[in-house]
């Protein structure tokens, strides 16, 4: 009988899976070793723009000229593909068997959508499939060497969430995404109460759909109420750290498969974005000055 062959000893088996959970956590660590920060973005709502705020953020920061990798664990929605235009580009090997990310605009990506044929294909997984595929995601893609790793999770506090957090190794923390409407605060208090439960660090709340600006005389418009990103902030002591503003031009740059970050840097969502990147420019200097 093998070492992890069932033996009928429950103790025995538990070793074996607390040894293998051992190993993977090693691979895991030295294959993210080259990565200074990994920040995962985090909603406990669906609908709130999440995957733009990740797709865009990590956009900014290779315009700032940074190191960028971006992983979308969003296995039953993998927008990402979509959102940077890499459908229909071929997942490659590197030499030492390594899942070479695809490259979108000096982002480096990884995502289920790129390893999925049909667009419209439902992925009908139970969670320890999901858990596998994450773990892989971090463990065998080549990331190299990278000043920041944006995360994108699926809403809510499940499988993918729970996963990629307990995972990663030394994580600069989470930013988590809220509209400005008190009921999407309710709900995305959830993934705050989560990083709390988990002693996972909070970079900060970025509120996203903040009033609608005017391209015509500039004036903002509360299009939703507002205070639901204050309320959190106050209840969990997390800076914001920015507000972006609707633009349908985001929505249109998202589906043509191009960021929006890429074209409209001086715009208001643009200026929003760069606050965020200067936000989290600070924690991460602030980091890495700690004894």
């Amino acid at each position: 009988m093998s070492e992890h062959e069932c033996s009928g000893d429950c103790k025995n088996c538990a070793h074996a899976a607390e040894e293998q959970a051992d190993a993977i956590d090693c691979r895991i660590r030295h294959n993210l070793a080259g990565v200074k920060n990994a920040v995962v973005v985090l909603s406990g709502k669906g609908g709130v723009g999440k995957s733009t705020v990740a797709a865009n953020l990590a956009a900014a920061l290779a315009l700032a000229g940074r190191k960028v990798g971006l992983l979308d664990v969003d296995v039953h929605g993998p927008s990402t593909v979509e959102m940077l235009g890499l459908r229909g580009t071929p997942l490659m090997a590197t030499e030492d068997g390594r899942i070479r990310p695809a490259d979108a605009s000096g982002v480096k990506t990884m995502s289920v959508g790129l390893a999925v044929d049909d667009p419209d294909a439902a992925i009908v997984w139970r969670g320890p499939m999901k858990l596998g595929v994450i773990q892989q995601f971090l463990s065998q893609v080549d990331w190299g060497e990278l000043d920041y790793l944006i995360v994108d999770a699926p809403p809510g506090t499940g499988d993918e969430p729970l996963t990629v957090c307990q995972s990663l190794p030394d994580p600069l923390g989470a930013i988590v995404v809220t509209t400005p409407q008190r009921v999407a605060a309710a709900d995305v208090s959830r993934s705050l109460a989560f990083c709390d439960q988990l002693a996972f660090p909070v970079v900060g709340i970025v509120e996203n759909m903040s009033g609608f600006v005017c391209p015509h005389c500039g004036e903002k418009v509360e299009i939703f109420s507002s205070g639901g990103a204050d309320e959190l902030a106050k209840k969990y002591d997390a800076p914001i750290l920015g507000r972006i503003p609707l633009d349908p031009s985001v929505c249109a740059s998202g589906d043509a498969g191009v960021p929006f970050m890429r074209s409209a840097a001086g715009s208001p969502v643009g200026q929003a974005f760069a606050q965020i990147v200067a936000a989290l420019e600070k924690a991460a200097a602030e980091r890495g000055s700690r004894p």
